[in-house]
């Protein structure tokens, strides 16, 4: 039995959009046969509805086939941005316009199958999450030094967020459909769109994917991913200024403590040489002074800089068993 227009998943696919002008043609052809109607691996319909490539002012001419592709399929939209932004910019303009029920965020190099869309749907629905993420099964092919300061990178950001999804941090990714409009909305300039991402959505799962070989040469050099490093850091949150906060403490702590016995041992036995006692106490107490002072103005820094990168206090959604996480239980509950 065909499925009603209702229980089709429909998915808008975001391919932010530097330098596709060699990979763009055929990786969009691939997509294009998942623009009908199909049954995922566990059994849900679903269908890609729009195929949104966001043009960010690259090097080549990829604006020449972000145009023909337009022309020849009418399921492609373009979106062109007034100057190159970035691709987390790109990708966060391609989310706001997007109309689908699922959002699927995908890299232009055709590295990613979208042959695995389907099982990223199945494994939302299956856990009954908004986010999901690649898990690549096999080793990204950019060397070793490059994937071990890859998850050496995510690591810290996990300590430096709290946030334990920021391992699983992948540009290819299936996003329900109002979170991630709702989070181009509020994200402020130069966020990192995982971490604004983790804000709003309740957790995070992964699905298994292959790496394909890389179709050219990848666009980042090492400055360009120590930027993006540092972004990612500076925009993980506030924990960082608050381990200021904890250290100013510790050590005030710390100096008073030696203090005291350095001034015990000088009465006591006078073995100190005469000044040094008083000026280690004041050294001390005033380091731990600063330190502490500083925390306090950091914990302010940190409200000024959530405000800056438009983390919002809350953010209203439909009833989950109304939408696309609870549209096909409900379907099953019916016919039960």
């Amino acid at each position: 039995m065909a499925a009603t227009t209702d229980t089709v998943h429909t998915i808008s696919v975001v391919i932010p959009v530097y330098r596709g002008e060699a990979t763009l043609e055929a990786f969009v052809s691939e997509i294009i046969q998942w623009t009908d109607p199909f049954v995922t691996p566990a059994g849900h319909h679903a269908r890609i509805s729009e195929i949104l490539l966001v043009f960010d002012h690259g090097p080549d001419n990829s604006a020449k086939v972000i145009r023909e592709l337009t022309s020849a399929h009418q399921v492609v939209r373009p979106i062109w941005l007034s100057r190159n932004f970035g691709q987390h910019a790109a990708t966060l303009a391609g989310m706001a316009s997007s109309g689908g029920d699922w959002i699927v965020t995908l890299d232009e190099d055709g590295q990613y199958d979208p042959a695995d869309i389907g099982v990223f749907l199945d494994t939302a629905l299956a856990e009954g999450v908004p986010l999901v993420y690649a898990r690549p099964t096999n080793s990204a092919p950019h060397g070793l030094f490059r994937n071990l300061a890859s998850r050496a990178a995510k690591r810290i950001v996990d300590v430096l967020s709290g946030n334990r999804s920021a391992r699983n941090f992948h540009s290819y990714r299936l996003i329900l459909g109002e979170i991630g409009r709702s989070v181009a909305a509020y994200a402020g300039s130069g966020v990192y769109l995982d971490v604004a991402l983790g804000w709003v959505a309740p957790e995070a799962t992964t699905a298994p994917t292959t790496l394909r070989p890389e179709s050219r040469k990848s666009g980042y050099s090492l400055r360009s991913l120590a930027s993006h490093f540092w972004r990612l850091v500076l925009t993980s949150g506030t924990r960082g200024l608050r381990m200021v906060a904890a250290c100013g403490v510790i050590v005030a702590v710390l100096g008073v403590a030696y203090a005291i016995y350095l001034a015990v041992v000088q009465l006591t036995t006078g073995r100190i040489a005469e000044g040094w006692t008083s000026l280690m106490v004041v050294q001390l107490l005033t380091a731990g002074l600063v330190l502490s002072s500083l925390g306090v103005i950091a914990e302010y820094v940190g409200v000024a800089v959530n405000m800056a990168m438009g983390r919002p206090p809350y953010l209203i959604v439909s009833d989950p068993a109304d939408g696309p996480l609870g549209r096909d239980r409900a379907r099953h509950e019916q016919s039960d």
